[in-house]
């Protein structure tokens, strides 16, 4: 998970930034909405997305009357910048332990996935976007950040590894075919839109990749991994290494040497590992193309 783990940093604080969460995506309610500032000029949310809409309510339904505290608490968690990671975490746990039945904890729990993923803390990463899922079970990012996270944190020690990949592979089916249905936000444009519906869907393709190569479905696995490098716009070398060795299984060396040669061109932990395989690959197809028909 952290071998590109500052790219995956920068490209969720944008989604986060210009999407937020569900909301963004056009899921939940209004009132739930995230208002964080946007880096770029002109795409900012609108200050009207945080109204509540009129709905017709019952005494059942009726959400709990204004509280003008917890109004100015949700404001100042949104008015503080994204790149202050550290402050909104602050002001988010503070503000979960003040109002825990707030209309607005779906937002918290959707900055806190981002935050505790980008931290490497797996377990409350994923115990706060099941408490938003809860709440907002159509989001496709957090579905697609949980999906994709899970897989490659597992190691030999983790529990009843069957079902978390089965948990791993509904998140990220649920958030492909949620993607297609997300209406556009007036405040993006179509392109960038569609890159960041590209980014969530080349994580969940990602998650799909990974569930099938831990269970020994590389064809799978390829189909999964290719789909995700071809949609991710911040290449990632993990995913590039996992094709590789996919293709090696599946006799697909020349094809393993291209994804080898992908991830060696990345900065980080996996290059040399990667480009040592690219060696290994070639030799690999050489003999293929020697050996007798």
């Amino acid at each position: 998970m952290r071998g590109n783990s500052k790219l995956i940093r920068m490209v969720l604080f944008l989604a986060a930034s210009l999407l937020g969460s569900a909301a963004a995506f056009g899921q939940g309610t209004p009132a739930q909405q995230p208002q964080q500032p946007s880096p770029s000029p002109g795409l900012a949310p609108s200050d009207k997305s945080s109204t509540p809409q009129a709905a017709p309510l019952t005494l059942d339904s009726a959400p709990p009357p204004v509280n003008a505290e917890e109004e100015a608490a949700i404001k100042t968690f949104r008015d503080v910048k994204v790149g202050d990671a550290a402050q909104k975490d602050q002001l988010a746990e503070a503000f979960l332990q003040k109002y825990p039945e707030s209309r607005y904890r779906a937002e918290i729990y959707s900055w806190q996935v981002k935050s505790y993923f980008n931290k490497g803390q797996v377990d409350k990463m994923e115990e706060a976007g099941d408490k938003e899922l809860a709440l907002v079970p159509n989001d496709p990012q957090t579905l697609a950040i949980i999906g994709s996270t899970l897989p490659r944190a597992m190691n030999a020690s983790t529990p009843e590894p069957l079902k978390r990949l089965a948990k791993s592979e509904q998140y990220c089916q649920k958030a492909l075919d949620l993607l297609p249905t997300i209406p556009k936000p007036e405040n993006l444009t179509d392109e960038v839109f569609q890159s960041m519906k590209n980014q969530v869907s080349a994580m969940a393709y990602s998650g799909l990749g990974l569930v099938a190569f831990r269970r020994g479905k590389y064809a799978d696995a390829i189909s999964n991994f290719e789909q995700s490098v071809k949609l991710d716009t911040q290449p990632d070398p993990v995913n590039y290494y996992l094709l590789g060795v996919s293709n090696e299984k599946t006799s697909h060396f020349e094809d393993a040497v291209a994804a080898f040669t992908k991830c060696a061109a990345v900065p980080g932990g996996l290059q040399a590992t990667c480009t040592q395989n690219i060696e290994e690959a070639k030799k690999l197809a050489a003999t293929q193309l020697s050996a007798p028909k």
